[in-house]
């Protein structure tokens, strides 16, 4: 076979990949848009197209509209944003954390980090009387790093190093003794376990603008910074070595995507409380429709990520009218058994 038909197969290959990659990105837009309109139609009463387009023209003018499906309208628009941005940091956040560790069961909610941001968040409210959206972002930034460098160190100790099972079963020991924590300081706060029992399962039922703009400002440096580590991330994939040979700064590239991906996790926590499993479904998911190139990996997840949690805020409010199921209960109970599956094809030996 001649070298020239070697490149013309590989260039045919690329063409074919790219070209899938734009149809799924073009397919994932779709998504979201369905998922919006799904989101702002359905809940404990839903509402027709001409209701939506009432409710939305009305929160555009600042108006209060007068029909009572508008008005559901409006309240479901907040929410449904923050489901937007919390399900797109969560997915980029996780997609981050298995590519710096090559570790197909990386995820926020599986390594724990979620859940010490809760943690920091609850003890702030308890025992500090922190009230403010800024708090709740400085406390849980400091609870998810932490959290983060002890269960890599947990992970890391013993014959072998890291590994991907060692990692994920010091989160999953972690995640559980911080959970129970949280729930040791707000059960006796009878006053406020309604008011923050989304703390312990993650929910975006709090939304507010107020909040939201706290955020935004980590959200949009954690979203660039992975971007701009997508080609070193890439490069990662092939080993440290030959990352080294291409001129990439492994240690450099390693801690500037981990504080990416952790303080877009904490980021979320703060204004939504815990909701895992998005940042491990969502990067498998994406990997086997558009491939691993971190370049559009990163971006194709944020844009999965957004249109996962907007349904599954949906779905809660739908099943659990009048009330709602919270958003991260959907997400473990859709997120488990993708768990299990990643688990089983993972070499056992490697504990």
């Amino acid at each position: 076979m001649t070298h020239t038909t070697v490149n013309q197969r590989r260039a045919s290959t690329g063409s074919v990949g790219a070209r899938r990659r734009v149809v799924v990105f073009v397919a994932l837009l779709a998504g979201v848009f369905v998922a919006v309109v799904i989101s702002l139609s359905f809940g404990s009463r839903a509402v027709s197209v001409t209701e939506i387009v009432d409710g939305i023209a009305s929160w555009g003018r600042g108006d209060t509209p007068t029909d009572i499906g508008a008005i559901a309208v409006q309240s479901r628009i907040p929410r449904t944003v923050l489901a937007l941005l919390a399900g797109a940091a969560l997915a980029l956040s996780g997609a981050l954390m298995q590519a710096i560790t090559r570790n197909p069961l990386a995820d926020p909610g599986i390594l724990g980090v979620n859940t010490g941001a809760a943690l920091a968040v609850v003890i702030g409210i308890a025992f500090l009387g922190t009230s403010s959206a800024f708090g709740y972002l400085w406390l849980a930034l400091v609870g998810a790093f932490i959290t983060a460098f002890f269960v890599y160190f947990v992970g890391s100790v013993g014959p072998g190093g890291t590994t991907p099972i060692k990692l994920a079963l010091a989160g999953a020991a972690t995640t559980a003794a911080l959970s129970s924590i949280v729930s040791a300081i707000l059960l006796p706060r009878q006053n406020v376990l309604d008011e923050f029992r989304y703390w312990q399962v993650g929910n975006v039922g709090r939304a507010d603008w107020g909040t939201m703009a706290v955020i935004v400002p980590v959200l949009i440096l954690g979203t660039v910074v992975a971007l701009l580590c997508a080609s070193a991330l890439n490069a990662l994939a092939l080993g440290d070595d030959v990352a080294v040979g291409l001129g990439v700064h492994v240690g450099r590239i390693r801690v500037l995507a981990a504080i990416a991906g952790v303080a877009l996790c904490a980021a979320v926590t703060a204004v939504a409380g815990p909701i895992g499993f998005v940042g491990l479904m969502i990067p498998h998911t994406v990997r086997l429709l558009a491939g691993s190139d971190q370049r559009w990996l990163l971006p194709l997840s944020a844009l999965g990520g957004a249109i996962l949690l907007v349904l599954a805020d949906t779905i809660g409010r739908v099943i659990g009218s009048p009330g709602e199921v919270e958003a991260g209960i959907i997400t473990a109970f859709l997120g488990a058994p993708v768990l299990i599956v990643i688990a089983r094809s993972t070499r056992l030996k490697a504990m």
